[in-house]
């Protein structure tokens, strides 16, 4: 992709801002590296979160960092060439986006910090040794949350609900799920309507996994569950909001700025594996009441209660 457009987008929203009284003060221009298997599009909402808390926390685009990304544009077989080539260009510290960048930076290498921006099951995956003390060269955010609950959520909803597809990222390293599951791969944000043909005939309802992949393809996923009358449950708003039935999973809203909290501990010093992994715990439970009714469904009062959002 053409970098320097991406660059854009926050030369002319975050400079003007008025910079923290902690602005860096040495001279030092640092190198922050991005690398994420997301497209562009997707990549912009978070990065200017992120660019802002960089400013929060005293940080100035151009004068005190500059930013060299790497986006796979949603070709995560791009993963370990750009991860290399981002440490050629030697960063002081690597933000990335999803479980399948990380291990890519993980890979390419064991001395650069690297912040993850909000990956699920850390530990079980190998990324880090503990929460408490990661060791090595990462650290970052996670969501612990995984497709049982999802599931059990989804149940909620939908008590009658037998069969069930999980559309996941194979190579994020998915959590186990039920037997009565099937899981569907998903690794491309063009590959919903292939992902949907594998489904078996008798399936009832949908879990959809959080990442690039799933959160781009957003649209299309939601449509075809409508289409195939599936109750759909994804982890973020993204999915409720794009027409699934329901969403259930951590609060993100606040993890661009978490994660620039990260990078200025790095940056001033601390070590990555002194820094504890921190664990999202608010959950936010999005209904969409709209679909529902194209289903035919009435949701249970007990979980409109509940909710933290109704789309109607």
């Amino acid at each position: 992709m053409d970098r320097r457009a991406f660059l854009t987008l926050s030369a002319g929203t975050l400079l003007g801002a008025p910079v923290a009284a902690s602005a860096q003060q040495s001279g030092k221009v640092y190198r922050i590296g991005w690398l994420s298997s997301a497209p562009s599009e997707a990549n912009r909402p978070w990065a200017q979160k992120f660019l802002q808390g960089l400013l929060e926390l005293g940080y100035v685009e151009g004068r005190t960092f500059v930013m060299d990304y790497r986006l796979a544009d949603g070709h995560p077989e791009r993963l370990p060439e750009l991860a290399a080539d981002l440490v050629r260009a030697k960063p002081d510290v690597i933000v990335t986006g999803g479980t399948v960048a990380t291990l890519a930076m993980k890979q390419a290498t064991q001395t650069i910090p690297i912040v993850f921006d909000n990956i699920g099951s850390v530990v079980r995956k190998g990324i880090v040794a503990s929460l408490a003390r990661p060791g090595g060269n990462l650290t970052g955010n996670t969501s612990e949350i995984g497709p049982a609950k999802l599931l059990q959520m989804l149940r909620e909803a939908v008590p009658s609900i037998g069969r069930v597809v999980y559309l996941n990222d194979p190579a994020a390293l998915t959590s186990p799920v039920a037997s009565d599951v099937q899981l569907v791969p998903m690794s491309r944000a063009d590959g919903a309507a292939r992902a949907f043909a594998q489904f078996r005939p008798d399936t009832t309802g949908l879990l959809i996994d959080y990442g690039p992949p799933h959160a781009v393809a957003a649209d299309d996923i939601c449509k075809l569950a409508l289409q195939r009358k599936l109750p759909a449950a994804g982890y973020t708003p993204r999915f409720a909001a794009a027409g699934c039935l329901m969403s259930y999973g951590q609060d993100l809203s606040d993890v661009p700025r978490r994660t620039a909290r990260f990078v200025d501990k790095i940056l001033k010093g601390t070590k990555p594996a002194d820094i504890p992994v921190e664990e999202l715990t608010t959950f936010v439970l999005t209904l969409n009441l709209k679909t529902a009714k194209a289903l035919g469904l009435t949701i249970p009062p007990s979980l409109l209660q509940r909710a933290d959002q109704v789309i109607e």
